[in-house]
């Protein structure tokens, strides 16, 4: 009997349409899952990226023949000083901030009036406006200025559940090439993905926080210049806010905008306004994202949709991290398979990055992975 042709051809694949499909409902359901749990999943990928951060500090000092104990001690530290010191600043400066705002409750009240009566003018009920702005207060700019902060607050107040999670994704931290230089021969596309994200995010975060440190000095000068309070406090939310894409230095500008409209009128509001724009937009929107999407190959059309996407899935914290977050993505969906690979053109543009370059040759991981082995057994010897 004549067999039909498809028989004895091994299984049977489904259509493109289908497994797009497929994958589509799988994604739907995995980004329903890390929004319904994002305050775990925040802090846990900020402990990831905070340790990929430091870790070539702890191949640093294995390499000088640091014993692991010390290695792992000096990774760990220098994480829990550097969220100290950010958690520190944070709560200094909001509480000097709070402390502060009663001293314009009568500015407020009389901010209210002006407004409800300019608008009176316009043919709109003076006292319904006025009970509209009831809530106009002090206590509401600082509860504003609290939820700018909130996202990073939030996952520094969870200080038990990231300071734990900190602790042993340093410590593995230490043993992690040894473990990468197993797989690396089973899995060589798996090892070059993890190499890519980690470079990229480095590269990221270098970038940025020089961008948000040269913002920082900027904005905080032009303030003290213009004598709006706590200048300093504002640099710090223009340093934290510069690693929003696109955004951040609307957010930032927002609070002193407000104390000028308090302290000297709208003229100064405008001042404000119009000096953040010049340093901040320059700076932040112009030249920053086109350095940023050359070394982590991401444009400004994906890096914007970054920013939507996960801040709504994680909120205020997956803003923060969305670039990180975005990488990690990248890296596990895309650069893990060299089919895929092509779609990094179409996410960083015509010219791939470094860090692509790295991805489609995995030979470096490979050479950095056994470099790294090779230096400990030595070691041990």
């Amino acid at each position: 009997m004549r067999s039909r042709p498809d028989e004895g051809t091994g299984p049977a694949t489904l259509p493109r349409g289908v497994l797009v499909l497929l994958g589509t409902a799988c994604l739907v359901v995995v980004v329903g899952g890390m929004r319904a749990v994002a305050e775990l999943v925040g802090p846990v990928f900020l402990a990831l990226m905070l340790t990929v951060t430091v870790s070539p500090l702890t191949g640093w000092l294995r390499r000088r023949g640091a014993p692991v104990w010390l290695a792992a001690t000096a990774t760990i530290l220098t994480v829990y000083l550097g969220l100290f010191a950010l958690g520190g600043a944070l709560a200094v400066s909001v509480g000097r901030l709070i402390d502060l705002l009663p001293e314009y409750q009568d500015k407020f009240a009389q901010l209210r009036d002006d407004v409800a009566t300019g608008i009176g003018g316009l043919g709109v009920d003076v006292e319904q406006m006025r009970a509209a702005m009831t809530g106009l207060e002090p206590g509401t700019f600082a509860r504003f200025v609290e939820a700018l902060f909130g996202g990073l607050a939030g996952a520094l107040g969870n200080s038990l559940f990231l300071l734990a999670v900190l602790l042993f994704m340093c410590l593995d931290a230490v043993h992690f090439p040894a473990r990468m230089a197993t797989a690396v021969t089973d899995r060589p596309q798996v090892v070059a993905a993890l190499h890519t994200f980690a470079v990229g995010t480095r590269r990221y975060l270098l970038i940025t926080t020089v961008f948000g440190l040269i913002v920082a000095a900027f904005d905080t000068a032009l303030l003290w210049w213009l004598g709006i309070p706590l200048p300093l406090l504002w640099g710090l939310l223009s340093f934290i806010t510069n690693y929003i894409p696109n955004i951040g230095f609307i957010i930032g500008v927002i609070p002193p905008a407000l104390l000028g409209l308090l302290e000297g009128g709208p003229e100064l509001m405008l001042w404000v306004i119009t000096l953040y724009c010049v340093v901040n937009f320059i700076i932040q929107s112009v030249i920053q994202p086109k350095i940023v999407g050359d070394e982590v190959g991401l444009s400004a059309t994906v890096t914007f949709l970054s920013l939507i996407f996960w801040g709504w899935v994680l909120g205020a914290l997956g803003a923060l991290l969305a670039i990180p977050l975005t990488l990690f993505a990248k890296g596990l969906l895309i650069d893990i398979d060299p089919s895929t690979r092509w779609v990094n053109s179409l996410l960083g543009g015509a010219t791939p990055s470094p860090a692509e370059d790295e991805a489609a040759d995995p030979a470096p991981a490979d050479d950095d992975v056994h470099d790294d082995v090779h230096g400990m057994e030595v070691r041990r010897s």
